[in-house]
């Protein structure tokens, strides 16, 4: 069960009987030692449904998932793999009640939280909406609710943010419905105030173990804390150095806290990294190296020195992404058997993609820019979702609106906002308002018709869906409901373009498909085999519908060169990297006097340290080769102003003599080796020939 471990991964697969931390250096396995420990602790007595691994994406939590299944076989499935807003919903679903939730809570999306707050805040600009959100947002991730942050506010501006959040929340508690924060706030509630479901919940946990522990933020630690309870049986997996995320409330405080709240606490160091060169890993060491260190450690690595690390100068955006170019294909002109799909062009913000797509087009080689529209954040994916959203909870409003007006179906403004007061002045949700006697005294007949036409719909629907079971079905279901609300017509009619409706309606299809997939049954793979999966009802599917934000369990490995954000890129690794746009302003981002000019000296040095690990990440993605450039010249709005390399690119501390190559004149050089061999040949061959 523990072949292949080194000693330190040894240690922290052994350690069952109390706290853990283990400190994972970038590549050093972290990922194989949650795995086995899995396995280790089933192995140990531990049932395997009283183990939770927990991470903070779907697709860390798949990989986690497909491990552990190879590992351990069957026991695999029992256990709870899933991340912290999935565990939240399963704590919710089975206990909200004593909150006041019920069970078919919806979760709502970020385009319906926008417009409920629009109305709270009683404006029509998005973008004023969206600062709400991120305001209300970190609240809500710091364990504040709108009482608490109105106590707290400083001025005028938080205030009125604490104003709006309290309507906000009054609106979620009537339209029975829960924000992504609230999968986490709701849950901690839940076990600090209900003593009988937290010590359940307790016993449920036999061992908890959370990856990317360096992530969470308070909220999220106090839930930790909650669920592992005095016995403390969890693994926590994380790295100091690799803690990216401050903007969005990860903090650094959750490590210090540890030692403090559990003395017991056991901690261990992964320092042997298995996917980067020493040089690599060298510039990586010396970067990171100026930042405090919590828990000191060294990455070293046994695959070799390997290339040096090469800085490259550039005179502007569109020079650096022809160098950057010129260096895949010189790299391919060398070795011809490295794919596209080993290379991966890194930027700190996504508007510099631009420059790199526009030269990779030209030169012909396929790509893809990691982290573009989520397949969820289509408008007629949306759509679809909403209802199916609707079936699940009636009293999801948001919901309610987009079904009963896409497709159109006689369901207007005016017959809605007279619905909308009829349900506030009674404290109904507008499905519930429906088929209220009095709603004839508001509306006139006819709309009261239309919508009693709309509600039987949605009725008949919901359940035809709780009783239709496994994947033929569910694609049948599918089908029959897409032709009864004439779907395809409505996207045909609503563009002016032929094929971008075609593209809409191939997105609905492969939608269609996915959600069958899910319920179950026989499943034929692409080599034609027969699998059989759990069978589940349409329904049970739809509810986790909303916690999905890709279909990356279904994406296949393209072979394409990868252009990501450097936020984007954090758990993945490429044979060959590029880190570009490596510029004081960017890379460390906006570090200068002008920009900065009320930060305090602690906050400034805090978002130092964070861009500085954020350097540190992009080059741990390197396997084998990295590049780093920088522009002598970059854009700023719409002026060209002089660019200066960044501090980090002096920290790495890397022999002078490697930083002035230029891959356009390599690969000149290659071309003319290959050419001169080729006459060469050409020449043999004459002077043999009779």
């Amino acid at each position: 069960m523990s072949h292949g471990l080194n000693l330190a991964q040894l240690e922290a697969v052994n350690h069952l009987g109390g706290p853990c931390l283990v400190l994972a250096g970038a590549g050093s396995g972290k990922t194989r030692v949650i795995t086995h420990k899995i396995g280790r602790l089933i192995n140990a007595g531990l049932a395997a449904d009283r183990i939770a691994a927990i991470t903070f994406t779907n697709k860390a939590a798949a990989e986690m998932r497909e491990r552990a299944k190879q590992l351990v076989g069957r026991d695999a499935k029992k256990v709870l793999i899933c991340t912290f807003h999935a565990l939240g919903v399963r704590l919710l679903r089975e206990d909200g009640a004593a909150l006041g939730l019920k069970k078919n809570f919806s979760i709502l999306d970020t385009d319906d939280i926008t417009s409920m707050l629009k109305d709270c805040g009683g404006t029509t600009d998005a973008n004023t909406a969206r600062g709400w959100q991120w305001a209300i947002s970190a609240l809500k991730s710091a364990g504040l609710n709108s009482g608490q942050a109105l106590a707290q506010a400083k001025d005028e501006n938080e205030r009125v943010t604490a104003t709006i959040m309290a309507r906000y929340e009054e609106r979620l508690t009537a339209y029975q419905s829960v924000d992504f924060d609230d999968l986490i706030s709701l849950p901690l509630k839940l076990l600090t105030e209900h003593l009988n479901v937290r010590e359940r919940w307790q016993k449920k946990m036999g061992h908890v173990l959370v990856d990317e522990y360096q992530d969470t933020n308070a909220t999220q630690y106090e839930l930790l804390k909650l669920l592992v309870g005095e016995r403390a049986r969890f693994t926590a997996v994380g790295d100091d150095d690799q803690s990216i995320y401050g903007w969005r409330g990860a903090t650094l405080d959750n490590l210090k806290r540890l030692p403090q709240d559990f003395p017991e606490l056991k901690v261990i160091k992964l320092e042997q990294n298995y996917r980067s060169t020493s040089a690599i890993l060298r510039a990586a060491n010396n970067v990171i190296g100026p930042n405090p260190k919590l828990f000191p450690k060294t990455l070293w690595s046994d695959l070799g020195e390997g290339e040096p690390v090469r800085v490259v100068d550039a005179d502007n955006e569109e020079h650096e992404a022809e160098r950057a170019v010129a260096r895949i294909q010189s790299l391919r002109t060398v070795s011809p058997h490295k794919e596209f799909r080993d290379f991966a062009i890194l930027y700190r913000a996504n508007h510099m993609a631009r420059s790199f797509e526009q030269s990779l087009r030209r030169a012909q080689i396929p790509y893809k820019v990691s982290g573009g529209q989520s397949f969820f954040d289509k408008a007629e994916i949306r759509d679809l979702c909403a209802w199916l959203r609707l079936l699940v909870n009636n009293d999801d409003d948001p919901a309610f609106l987009r079904s009963a007006t896409t497709p159109k179906r006689g369901i207007g403004h005016t017959t809605l906002q007279g619905l909308g007061n009829f349900a506030t002045q009674y404290k109904l949700s507008l499905f519930e308002s429906l088929f209220s006697n009095s709603l004839g005294a508001t509306l006139p007949a006819r709309a009261v018709a239309t919508l009693h036409e709309f509600g039987r719909a949605v009725n008949d629907l919901e359940y035809r869906a709780r009783h239709t079971v496994g994947h033929e079905a569910a694609r049948a279901f599918l089908t029959e409901w897409l032709k009864d609300i004439a779907y395809e017509k409505h996207l045909y009619d609503s563009e002016d373009n032929e094929k971008v409706a075609a593209a809409r309606w191939t997105n609905v299809v492969e939608f269609c498909d996915w959600v069958a997939g899910r319920c179950g049954g026989q499943i034929e793979d692409e080599a034609g085999v027969q699998t059989e999966t759990e069978r589940k009802t349409l329904l049970e599917v739809v509810q986790t519908i909303a916690l999905l934000s890709t279909l990356s369990e279904r994406e296949k490995d393209q072979n394409v060169v990868t252009l990501s954000t450097l936020h984007a890129s954090k758990g993945l690794e490429w044979p060959h990297v590029m880190l570009v746009g490596v510029n004081e302003g960017l890379l460390p981002f906006k570090m200068d006097e002008e920009s900065n000019r009320d930060a305090s000296a602690e906050s400034l040095a805090q978002r130092l340290q964070e861009e500085r690990r954020l350097m540190y990440v992009g080059i741990t993605r390197a396997q084998r080769t990295l590049a780093v450039s920088w522009l002598k010249r970059r854009k700023k709005g719409r002026e060209s102003v002089p660019g200066m390399a960044s501090r980090f690119i002096k920290e790495m501390a890397l022999d002078e003599n490697t930083v002035k190559e230029d891959p356009r004149e390599k690969l000149r050089a290659l071309r003319a080796e290959f050419a001169q061999r080729a006459t060469e040949q050409a020449a043999i061959k004459a002077a043999e020939a009779p």
